[in-house]
């Protein structure tokens, strides 16, 4: 049987980046299946036409091999694979015990490579696919009292690329998108700041760092933004590899690849102060229509 419309899978749905890019998609006429944790999460995405809302917890695999199967059952192929759930671990390294740690790593990394692992199988049998992962503007920008996150984005950087040259002789191609700050929960419950070992030596950088980040999310990028890239990105034939999303990581992936890197740590650490959100900061972080 031949099936003419694209399907696309994209994880974590219930809210923000996925669940814009889901509805994007379906705006678009594309088969989706929108998976998340909970599909009671996000019930308006089972209302639409072509779309399946799977149950998928990326720390399961079994919810993973059932999601894919349920996706094959309803539009028998998958031609684009977004990787989407995640969430940040904010604070000082110190701050963090090793649960917490391992959490982060667990759904960022191990968990997305477990999605990796269950469709791309199906990508080299068709030889054809593409695989779309979103790691984040930290990944190659780190910022302060986010250690642990910058990390995992940075290893989900290393992990695409490098499958890049695995994965074209079976005629699979892949893509990294890089946004910025997003208008999303990721800085309410797609997060989580607790401090775990009660170290205190921290509290005051925390306190000011993590505050200017809470005011620059309401003026990032809003989450049709990011779909519209991931969008692109799923139809652009070339070999271009990374879309970043917003001013903010255009400025600053740009800054890291030209300006010296003393210079450039320096404006990463004075970018973050109260003083200068309030000049740069509002710049790059107006609120979006």
């Amino acid at each position: 049987m031949t099936y003419k419309t694209k399907t696309v899978l994209i994880t974590g749905c219930s809210s923000g980046i996925g669940l814009a890019t889901a509805k994007y998609f379906q705006e678009k006429g594309w088969n989706v299946s929108a998976t998340m944790r909970n599909p009671a999460d996000a019930p308006e995405l089972a209302t639409l036409p072509n779309v399946i809302t799977p149950a998928l917890d990326v720390n399961d695999k079994a919810s993973i091999t059932a999601a894919l199967q349920a996706t094959l059952d309803a539009f028998g192929k998958i031609d684009v694979l977004v990787n989407n759930a995640g969430y940040a671990l904010m604070g000082a390294f110190e701050t963090l015990d090793e649960d917490q740690i391992r959490r982060q790593f667990d759904t960022n990394v191990f968990g997305l490579m477990e999605v990796c692992r269950a469709v791309l199988p199906h990508f080299r049998q068709r030889g054809e696919g593409l695989l779309i992962n979103v790691a984040s503007m930290v990944g190659r920008v780190p910022l302060p009292m986010y250690s642990v996150y910058n990390a995992s984005k940075h290893a989900v950087e290393g992990f695409t690329e490098g499958l890049v040259y695995e994965l074209e002789p079976f005629g699979v191609r892949v893509k990294i998108i890089e946004p910025g700050a997003v208008n999303t929960n990721f800085f309410g419950r797609s997060s989580d700041r607790a401090n775990a070992t009660g170290e205190s030596a921290y509290a005051d950088i925390s306190t000011e760092r993590l505050g200017v980040m809470d005011a620059i999310g309401p003026g990032g990028s809003r989450p049709v933004d990011a779909a519209k890239v991931i969008w692109q990105a799923a139809n652009d034939a070339s070999s271009r590899l990374r879309y970043s999303v917003g001013l903010d990581a255009h400025a600053l992936l740009a800054a890291r690849r030209l300006l010296p890197e003393t210079f450039f740590r320096t404006m990463i650490k004075h970018s973050l102060s109260p003083v200068s959100y309030n000049t740069l900061g509002k710049f790059l972080y107006r609120p979006k229509a």
